[in-house]
């Protein structure tokens, strides 16, 4: 660990998916393992690419309009570039505040369509990964001690970070600015550090797929405590799984261990329909998505009160799973054969749907690393089907001025078709705002496209 540094970052992004919106802002700073402040923080506008359209109620909360990326901003391909020779350099942890299932997922698609390799930049040459939101969750139900805890108007709890900023004195001048996020994050990390040491430096440690995989196995089923968004506010998002079966791409499936399975099985619900209606109580863990979990060693006679969890209850709950085999079977079956993802309907939002081979590796890596003025004539021999019409959207994404007419032609039916499918829903969003100059700028922008 001792050349690990940690890189804070955030985005703001032109909605909420992303496989189909776009990245806007990004913003970060590096740490050391202390974390103190290690060089100038990070903060860049990524330019509104011409085939997208903004949802407008992201751009009502972030403030950043498309034509400020316009203005201010570079382009995708430089961006991809700048971030991993100066950003995600070797044997740094990325982290931030829900980093693994928002920002680090269009980070993910942003190399995709720019032919960098969307995976490297979390792994490689002793990088890692890591989000606080979990940390936070597995802090604040288990070692809640010296921080004070937000909570809604309702009375349910709640991590929102400008809450739990607001409630302990902590800076954080603007919510929903990505660099003024990032230091209301890197300031809770400080707060957790000091304040609940032992705990902040396991989570650490236990970041990494083997830590992780020592404790949460098929061949020595044991339960453990895991924390995740999944579960319910009223236990503060943690409970006691144990491992059940696979799951995909080598991932397993737990099982909550507060719910007795034949009180679910008397109900004569097949195991399809139980699957969906019951999640999470069987959910899939990612090793790869650095969960937040822990022994049961870290539960103290007192700590099962404060998850709302009786031991007799779960040792008597995981006897009764283990008394029915045949669940696991169905489980792992009916799991198997659902798609994890819908089919795209364009190669950039087809991340997932296959790795690429160590040929088209090598082609991948020449596009983006050749000369703008040799892009024109530059027409590799792709395998994968995908990457053809990826490359020629890639051009006309980031340098028109390298396609022939033809080429000119295919992109310009591939965007309007593109901005015509969005176009409906950004016109339905548009009527909700009501800031004027936002909704006059997106306007202006929706023409400008056209």
């Amino acid at each position: 660990m001792d050349n690990k540094t940690f890189f804070y970052y955030d985005l703001e992004t032109s909605g909420l998916n992303p496989r189909e919106d776009r990245i806007m802002q990004f913003a970060g700073q590096r740490t050391d393992l202390d974390l103190q402040p290690k060089g100038e923080p990070i903060n860049v506008l990524v330019e509104m690419t011409n085939d997208a359209l903004p949802c407008p109620s992201a751009i009502n909360v972030t403030g950043i309009t498309p034509q400020d990326t316009l203005r201010d901003g570079i382009n995708e391909a430089e961006f991809c570039k700048f971030v991993t020779e100066e950003v995600f350099t070797p044997n740094t942890i990325a982290v931030g505040y829900n980093t693994v299932r928002f920002d680090d997922e269009f980070m993910r698609a942003t190399f995709w369509r720019n032919f960098y390799d969307p995976y490297e930049w979390e792994w490689k040459d002793g990088r890692s990964r890591w989000d606080m939101l979990d940390v936070v969750r597995m802090t604040r139900a288990l070692r809640p001690e010296g921080i004070e805890w937000p909570f809604r108007e309702d009375g349910a709890p709640t991590n929102r970070l400008e809450l739990l900023t607001k409630l302990n004195g902590l800076s954080h001048e603007h919510a929903h600015d990505a660099l003024s996020d990032v230091f209301a994050t890197i300031a809770v990390a400080r707060m957790i550090k000091e304040r609940q040491p032992k705990l902040f430096d396991f989570l650490l440690k236990m970041r990494e797929k083997n830590a992780i995989k020592k404790l949460v196995n098929l061949e020595n089923k044991r339960p453990f405590v895991y924390a995740s968004g999944r579960y319910p506010n009223e236990y503060n998002k943690v409970t006691v799984v144990v491992p059940l079966t696979a799951g995909r791409n080598g991932n397993v499936l737990v099982y909550d261990l507060r719910y007795n399975l034949e009180d679910i099985l008397k109900d004569g619900t097949d195991s399809a329909t139980m699957l969906s209606s019951m999640f999470p109580i069987v959910k899939e863990l990612c090793f790869n998505k650095c969960p937040a979990v822990a022994p049961l060693s870290v539960l103290g006679k007192d700590d099962w009160k404060k998850i709302s969890l009786d031991k007799q209850m779960m040792e008597n709950n995981l006897q009764i799973l283990f008394n029915h085999p045949e669940f696991a079977e169905q489980m792992r079956s009916e799991y198997e054969n659902r798609p994890e993802y819908p089919k795209a309907v364009e190669p950039e939002a087809a991340l997932y749907e296959g790795f690429l081979n160590d040929r088209d590796q090598i082609k991948v890596a020449a596009v983006r690393n050749a000369e703008v003025e040799k892009l024109a004539d530059f027409h590799p021999d792709f395998i994968d089907e995908r990457l053809p019409e990826l490359l020629l959207h890639y051009k006309g994404r980031n340098y028109p001025e390298t396609m022939s007419e033809s080429e000119t032609e295919l992109y310009e039916k591939y965007r309007r078709a593109r901005l015509e499918r969005l176009a409906p829903k950004f016109m339905r969003e548009l009527e909700l705002v009501k800031d004027d100059f936002v909704k006059e700028e997106l306007m202006l922008y929706m023409q400008s496209l056209a």
